[in-house]
Formats: structure tokens, C-alpha cells, sequence
């Protein structure tokens, strides 16, 4: 009994013991877990250890004057590790010591919570040892500046668990200024224009970096292990701001008046192919216009542009002179079963082939290939070849859709196809190809390839340096290189596009109205696409354009010459003033007699200098005025004269622009009610008579 006694002692001694262990171990596992468990839990975080990449700054697009047309931004993300040791030492004292100024500069500066509301938030993150607490998102430099100074802030990241993450914004400072050829980097998107075609120069080699994360996912870098990224380079491109300006204005205005559908505008550089603008608006759904597609590298029909490439042909072949006669059958003519109707309506019959392109007659261009290569369509086609009108422009943009021109063994190719080529359909070309035409007949025959990026920078440093490429040498001799010019010019003097003409410099070019389908709809909409295409100075050639609008179905006006003309015609105007000082001074003089009348009224001085600067000669008989008419007399000579003006007899205001008259009058106490735009016609009170009434209405012509 007492062996038992003691073996049974022993066991009970040994599970007490046990049971006591037991005890303890789960009471330590318990406390660990409750009362030291974020501890613990950072100190596993912390070994965990990961390479990660760090993204290299993205280079900087240029115009040729060296504005910036797109670049990156830095933003920052506010957050604060509130677990942070030098935060909670001594019980949080250094925390509670500057909560109160921190909050209140923080609603100073952001001033979307109050101070009392900052002050509730950053307590609720302290007493939840919150190790990421997200403070602000997308902060400017100028704000994360000030931030730094801030109380708390300012002592440091160890001490006050401020953590700012830095991100990049990338940004166009014009805005809509050619947003759609600049493009625009962006996360989560597929980029476009320069920004996707220099995407692997621009966004530079990326870096690599080893961190070791802390509680919260807060990494912190691990010393001695980085491979810093390498910044991307810069784009110098041929673009000019203010052309580019000049084009989208221009564009834009027309758009909204005739409520058009989409456009696009470029200009280039006659000499070397540089584009120096590229406008491309669209309407979206809530009527306003957006760089949404570009329009300029997309291949339509392009209409009666195209019916250079045809005159080209036929004079190059020596089928033909522009002397030649052509009959346009009153501008309806039947071939293979089909009507070729000339856009606009004439009863027109023995012209010559340059009036028939001066007209731009459909009829005229479809007879010209019929008569000439009806029996053998590849020899009109191998000449649209040799101008590389079936292949893309080569610019770099990527999206540049393929142009299609037929040839006797496309399934599509019909009785009808060739005559119907002749005056731009059946066949798909994008406005830069046409304009690649139009500029080769600029340059004296030499086709240059367009191109937007000039020079690739890296630290400033000049790396890579575009230069002006031919494509094609000579696209036709000399003498039909000559007769081209003269149908060109003609276009714009005598026949759809004379209401183009400026008096200080001569433009060449053509008009152009397609009918374009609409899906499905066919063409029962009516909706045409016009277009003008041309260069200037036509005697030394600085720039060629092309203007392109789709208009609205059933729009009131469509043609070329009135749609898209106006357009060129203001961009034109604008770029010549640009550059008057470069133009020798009897381009644009004015001719010394002109029949036509004429009445210019406003500032003297102003006349004066305006008159001065265009070399027109003139009598002054204004003597000291201030306010003075301009117009001619029985010779058909200019003569300033002057115009009388006082507080109580009404001035003769007409032929004054808006501004003056309204100057002029205000300045009589008078209350003025204007009707139309221009310049003066008419006034409701008349020249010379008393005043008694202070109101007038004037009526601009």
C-alpha cells in the first residue's frame, strides 16, 4: 500500500505540474497575442523583403520654340505611419503638443474640414495606431512646400510619421492645342499620337529597388541595393504654337457655324515637310467640339482635290494641254450607264481643260480618263502610284489607316470606277496624302515626307537630329509642273474659289465637296464633306494647307469654297502677317489704279499707318483730325480726308469699324444700338444734323 501511495503521489504531482504549465503557456500565448501582438505582427512584417520597380521620370514634348506641349507633374499622396516610435514617445506628447496647430494649418491650407474636424480625425487615427492612415491624395508641389513646413511635419518622418508618396501626372499646359497629335500618357488607357509613337524613348528605363515592409505595407528601402531608373528623353517636334493656335481657332469658328461633324486642318512647311500644326475636332454628344480622332491620317474620299492627280496624268502623258477644249455637256454627262452630275449646277458646254479644272467639273475630269485611259486604266493608275497615293504617309503617328486605290483587278473595279477616280471617289486617300500632292507642286516638283519630331534630347543633350527626307524627287516634268501651278492659281482667281483672294498675296489651291454615305443610310442624307487644299505665296511658296470639314446632313452650305475656304483663307491672312517682314515689299504691294470703290473711315493715325505699312500711296487732306475718311476720288486715287466731329452735330460714321464708331459716340454721351457686323452703313440719326435725341442705332454691313 504504500509503494501504491507513493506511485500515486508522484502522478498526481506530475499532472498538477502539467496542468500548472499548461496554464501559463496558454496564458503567455494569449497575453502575446492581445497585449504585444502589433508589435510581433510588425516585427514579421519586416521580413518580408521585395524588389520593386521604380518608374523613371517621362520625358518632355517640345514644340519647335520650346514650349512645353506635354510633360509630367509631380502629385503627392499624403499619408502617416501613427505607430511611428518618435510619434508615441513618452505617451504620444509630442502628438498632442502640436495636434492643435497642425489641425489648423491643415484646414488653412486644403480648407475642406475645419480645424475642429482635422483635429477629430488625426486623434481617431493616433488612438487606432493606424500605421498607413491616408491624410490627402493629389497634392501640388506648391501644397506638399507649405506641408512640410507645417507643425509636427516639420520634424521629420521619424518623428512625426509623415509619409509622402509621389506620383506623376502627366499633362498638356495648352490643353486642346493639339491634343489628339501629342497624345496623352495615362494609366489604365491606351495612349495616342506622339505619346504612344515615342512611347519606349519617352518613359526611359525603369530602376529597380529592394524595400522591406513594415506594418500598414509601408516599404522602407534597404540600403545599398538600388539600381537607379534612367529618365526618359525629350521630343523637340516641328510643331509652332502659335500656327497651331491660328489653325484650331480657325477651324473651330467655321465648326460651330455650320454645326459640322468633325474637321481637320494641318499645315505644313513647304521646303522641308515639317508639319507646324495639326487641328482635329470632333462633336461629341453634348454639341461641344474635342480632339477625339485624328481625322488628318485617315483615309476618305477625298472628292474634287483629288482631281490635281488626274490633271497631272494627263498633262504629264502629253495626252493633252490646258489650252484644250473640253465639252461639259451643261455639266450632266451619261457614261456606262451611270450620270456624272457636276456638283455645281452651269450650263457650260466648249471650255478649255483649265476652266474645266477651274470649275472643277466632274464632267471634265471623267471625259479627260475615259477619252485618254479607258483603254488602259493601269497607265492613270501607275501615275496615282508613283505619287504614293496607295501607301500611307510614313508620318510618325501610329493609326495612319491605309489608303485604297483600285486597279482593274480589285473586286470592286466597275465600268465606272475610272471615270468616277477622276474626280476623287472610289478611292480612299487621307487629307496628309493630299496635301503631300499639293505641297510637291509648291516645292517645284519635290514630294518631302511629313514629320513631326525633329530632335530627341536626353539631359539636354541633342542625341538624334530628323532631317527633311525626299520621297519622291520630281513627281512630273517641268512643263507640266508649270501648267499645274497656273490651273491652281486660276481656281482661286476666275474660278470656285475667287472669293479667296487677298490683295497683298496670291493663293493657289482647289475646292472639293464629296457627297460621303452615312452607314447604311447611304447617301439619302446629304452629307457632304468639303475641303480646300492649296499653298502661299503662290509665286514663293512658304506653307501648304489643307482644310477638311464634314458637315451636318442637310447642311445650308457645303461647298468648298464656302466651308472650307474661309478656313484657309484665315489661317492664310494670319500666317502672312507673321511673316510680312520677311516678304519683299512689292509682293504685296497694291496696284496703282483699282476702278473698284472703296470707303475706309477711322483714326487718322491709324489709316495713316495701315496705309503706310501696305505701300499704298495716298493724298492727306486731313489736316490735324483726329477722325478721318478714306476713299477714292475721280482718278481712282486714295485721299485721306477729314471727317468733323463735335458734342452737339452728329459725325458721319460711315465706313468706321465698329470700335471707332462706338469710341466716337460714347464719348458724346450717346447710347448706341448696334445691329449686324462690319463696317458702318447706315445711322439712324444723319451726319451734320443737331442732336437732340442721345440714342442711335448704326446698322454694320
Amino acid at each position: 500500500m504504500e509503494v501504491k501511495r507513493d506511485i500515486l503521489w508522484r502522478v498526481y504531482l506530475c499532472f498538477i505540474g502539467i496542468v500548472v504549465l499548461s496554464v501559463m503557456v496558454l496564458g503567455k500565448a494569449l497575453y502575446i497575442q492581445n497585449a504585444e501582438g502589433e508589435y510581433w505582427r510588425s516585427k514579421s512584417d519586416s521580413l518580408h523583403t521585395k524588389i520593386i520597380n521604380l518608374d523613371a521620370d517621362r520625358g518632355t514634348i517640345f514644340s519647335e520654340d520650346g514650349s512645353m506641349l506635354s510633360t509630367s507633374i509631380p502629385f503627392f499622396n499624403i499619408y502617416i505611419d501613427f505607430g511611428a516610435e518618435g510619434l508615441r514617445d513618452k505617451n504620444g506628447k509630442r502628438f498632442r503638443e502640436n495636434l492643435d496647430s497642425l489641425s489648423y494649418s491643415l484646414a488653412k491650407l486644403f480648407g475642406d474640414r475645419s480645424a475642429y474636424e482635422y483635429k477629430k480625425i488625426l486623434q481617431a487615427g493616433f488612438r487606432k495606431k493606424d500605421r498607413y492612415f491616408q491624410l490627402k491624395k493629389n497634392i501640388d508641389f506648391q501644397q506638399y512646400k507649405q506641408l512640410r513646413e507645417f507643425p509636427l511635419v516639420r520634424l521629420g518622418r521619424n518623428k512625426s510619421g509623415f509619409i509622402a508618396e509621389v506620383k506623376s501626372k502627366r499633362l498638356n499646359p495648352f490643353g486642346l492645342l493639339a491634343n489628339r497629335t501629342i497624345g496623352l500618357a495615362r494609366e489604365n488607357s491606351q495612349n495616342v499620337g506622339l505619346e504612344r509613337t515615342y512611347d519606349s524613348l519617352l518613359k526611359g528605363e525603369t530602376g529597380k529597388r529592394l524595400v522591406r515592409f513594415i506594418a500598414g505595407g509601408v516599404a522602407v528601402p534597404v540600403e545599398g541595393y538600388e539600381v537607379e531608373p534612367e529618365n526618359g528623353k525629350d521630343l523637340i517636334t516641328t510643331l509652332d504654337v502659335n500656327i497651331q493656335d491660328i489653325a484650331e481657332n480657325a477651324l473651330l469658328k467655321m465648326m460651330i457655324e455650320n454645326e459640322a461633324a468633325n474637321g481637320t486642318c494641318i499645315v505644313m512647311e513647304v521646303a522641308t515637310g515639317k508639319i507646324k500644326a495639326i487641328a482635329n475636332l470632333g462633336k461629341r454628344s453634348d454639341g461641344e467640339y474635342w480632339e477625339d480622332l485624328n481625322y488628318a491620317i485617315r483615309a476618305s474620299e477625298p472628292g474634287s482635290t483629288f482631281k490635281l492627280a488626274t490633271m497631272l496624268a494627263v498633262l504629264e502623258d502629253q495626252k493633252a494641254h490646258i489650252g484644250n477644249h473640253v465639252n461639259l455637256e451643261n455639266g450632266v454627262w451619261k457614261v456606262n450607264g451611270r450620270t456624272v452630275y457636276d456638283s455645281e449646277r452651269h450650263k457650260r458646254t466648249d471650255v478649255t481643260l483649265q476652266q474645266a479644272f477651274e470649275l472643277s467639273s466632274n464632267v471634265g475630269m471623267a471625259k479627260l480618263a475615259m477619252t485618254y485611259y479607258a483603254k488602259n486604266p493601269m497607265q492613270y493608275i501607275d501615275h496615282l502610284k508613283r505619287l504614293r497615293l496607295h501607301e500611307i504617309s510614313g508620318i510618325d503617328l501610329v493609326g495612319e489607316t491605309n489608303p485604297v486605290i483600285k486597279t482593274p483587278k480589285s473586286k470592286t473595279w466597275s465600268a465606272t470606277s475610272l471615270p468616277w477616280m477622276s474626280f476623287g471617289y472610289e478611292v480612299l486617300v487621307s487629307p496628309l496624302q493630299t496635301l503631300m500632292l499639293y505641297n510637291a507642286v509648291a516645292n517645284n516638283g519635290k514630294m518631302m515626307r511629313p514629320y513631326l519630331v525633329e530632335e530627341i534630347r536626353q539631359d539636354g543633350i541633342t542625341q538624334t537630329t530628323r532631317q527633311p527626307e525626299v520621297m519622291v524627287e520630281n513627281i512630273c516634268s517641268e512643263a507640266t509642273l508649270k501648267q499645274l501651278k497656273t490651273c491652281l492659281e486660276g481656281v482661286v482667281t476666275n474660278g470656285t474659289g475667287k472669293s479667296l483672294q487677298s490683295p497683298f498675296y496670291r493663293i493657289a489651291g482647289k475646292t472639293g465637296t464629296a457627297l460621303v454615305a452615312n452607314g447604311n443610310r447611304g447617301y439619302s442624307d446629304h452629307i457632304y464633306q468639303s475641303s480646300f487644299a492649296g499653298y502661299f505665296p503662290a509665286d514663293n511658296p512658304k506653307y501648304s494647307l489643307i482644310v477638311v470639314i464634314k458637315n451636318k446632313p442637310f447642311a445650308a452650305k457645303y461647298y468648298g469654297g464656302v466651308v472650307a475656304g474661309p478656313v484657309f483663307r484665315e489661317i492664310a491672312d494670319k500666317l502672312f502677317a507673321l511673316h510680312a517682314q520677311e516678304v519683299p515689299a512689292q509682293t504685296v504691294s497694291l496696284p496703282a489704279k483699282d476702278s473698284t470703290p472703296f470707303h475706309y473711315a477711322g483714326e487718322s493715325r491709324d489709316l495713316k499707318t495701315v496705309f503706310d505699312f501696305v505701300n499704298w500711296s495716298y493724298r492727306d487732306s486731313s489736316t490735324e483730325s483726329r477722325w478721318a475718311g478714306m476713299a477714292s476720288d475721280t482718278d481712282y486715287k486714295a485721299v485721306l480726308k477729314e471727317k468733323p466731329t463735335g458734342k452737339q452735330l452728329m459725325p458721319d460714321l460711315s465706313g468706321m469699324g465698329l470700335k471707332d464708331a462706338l469710341f466716337l459716340l460714347e464719348d458724346m454721351n450717346m447710347k448706341v444700338m448696334v445691329k449686324g457686323k462690319g463696317k458702318v452703313k447706315f445711322q439712324s440719326v444723319e451726319p451734320g444734323k443737331q442732336i437732340t435725341n442721345r440714342s442711335i442705332v448704326i446698322e454694320l454691313n
